[in-house]
């Protein structure tokens, strides 16, 4: 029997990847949808042409690649070129140059010309696609105009994409800060600290009391190293073990949102992929209640998902989403007055648009404060800490040069 990988929404508001076995896919999906199960992607991992082993365990497709082809993809269909003859003209450069993504556009239009739609075809590799790019493609052939629909992901993605590149670009220095002053410290714990202890106990003077403070604690730094680092290791495995468990992730993603300074940017920035999301789906005709279920994953916080579950519920009964974000507390307040003039106007598409650039602006300032704040930290912290350590090395040379003279 058929094993299909399937990524999935519980009722209770969590995210789920299944592996299961059916007779065949929409069997399968009839199963699912009457457990109460909503149904972000399946696809089948035995049959057809082999794929590669990092497609096969459902990595997804590189969004510069999914950019690329879905560009080239709304430039032939609005030329007037049929679906079919779109596909061969992409596949014939593509399978020159190769690649797993070649291969799945391949069987993609095998599918294609046994009679499946596009968005039929690109299901049955859906751990390979976003869900939010599948959706879209189903809405468009819904509303029979895909190019249009398509145009929409593809702005999604290049704005994702661009808020993605500035918080690594902003975080990228601090790194590197961070890393070198913790190498700096770590040399001179490991070799100059020892060398000079070396040098004082040939001499066998009286040392100041922070000196032999620091050679103690080097010393039983090294000496028991053997214990605590393969400890350091264990306790890391163990507690990434936790964290990626249902329970860890909830609890660590609450308590990221608690943090100080940092809560608030995580919080922003959960919600404004939410929003640009929730626009995008709206935008391409996906009724309110599936847009909100199928933008749920994106906002990366388990805390969230499960009080944005609560939210669709309201809304499933009548309910304003406005009113259920603001009960719940799910929305900056300024968001949510916005999203509450939308709702009234009957834009709420365009007003969540404007939402995520308001909290996407937000995330820039408060990053920019962050890196210009850490640098100036990190420097003084390391300057303290290499000071104390220089200090107490050479202070009984001084005190020997000040008992000579």
């Amino acid at each position: 029997m058929p094993l299909f990988i399937c990524r999935l929404g519980a009722p209770e508001g969590t995210i789920l990847e299944r592996e299961l076995e059916a007779a065949d896919e929409r069997q399968l999906r009839e199963g699912l949808l009457a457990q109460g199960y909503h149904i972000f992607s399946v696809s089948r991992t035995s049959g057809g042409m082999a794929l590669p082993q990092w497609l096969r365990q459902g990595k997804r497709i590189d969004n510069r690649e999914l950019l690329a082809f879905n560009q080239e993809l709304v430039v032939l269909l609005k030329a007037g070129m049929p679906i079919m003859a779109v596909l061969d003209a992409i596949l014939e450069h593509r399978s020159k140059a190769g690649g797993p993504f070649a291969q799945v556009l391949l069987q993609v239009r095998e599918d294609v010309k046994g009679g499946a739609s596009l968005s039929a075809a690109l299901e049955r590799h859906g751990a390979l696609f976003p869900p939010l790019y599948l959706a879209s493609v189903r809405a468009g052939e819904r509303t029979g105009d895909l190019p249009h629909t398509i145009r929409r992901y593809i702005v999604f993605l290049k704005r994702a994409e661009e808020l993605r590149k500035k918080v690594i670009a902003a975080l990228f220095y601090p790194a590197i800060l961070v890393g070198v002053a913790v190498a700096a410290i770590s040399l001179l714990l490991i070799y100059v600290v020892p060398t000079f202890s070396n040098v004082y106990a040939d001499a066998g003077s009286e040392l100041p009391l922070i000196t032999r403070l620091l050679i103690s604690f080097t010393g039983g730094l090294r000496s028991t190293a053997i214990i605590w680092l393969p400890a350091m290791i264990a306790a890391g495995y163990v507690l990434q073990r936790w964290a990626r468990s249902e329970k860890g992730r909830r609890r660590v993603d609450r308590w990221r949102l608690a943090l100080p300074l940092l809560g608030d940017l995580f919080f922003n920035y959960a919600v404004a992929g939410f929003s640009r999301t929730l626009a995008t789906l709206l935008g391409s005709g996906i009724p309110i209640v599936e847009s909100l279920r199928m933008s749920l994953g994106t906002l990366g916080n388990r805390h969230l998902e499960q009080g944005m579950q609560t939210a669709i519920h309201q809304v499933e009964e009548g309910g304003r989403l406005s009113v259920a974000l603001e009960q719940l507390q799910l929305m900056p307040p300024l968001a949510l007055r916005m999203l509450g003039v939308g709702e009234s106007t009957g834009s709420l598409e365009e007003m969540l648009s404007d939402i995520a650039e308001h909290l996407e602006g937000q995330i820039e300032e408060r990053l920019k404060m962050l890196t210009t704040a850490i640098e100036p930290a990190v420097m003084v912290i390391m300057g303290l800490v290499i000071g104390f350590i220089i200090l107490a090395m050479y202070l009984p040379i001084f005190q020997l040069a000040g008992t000579v003279g």
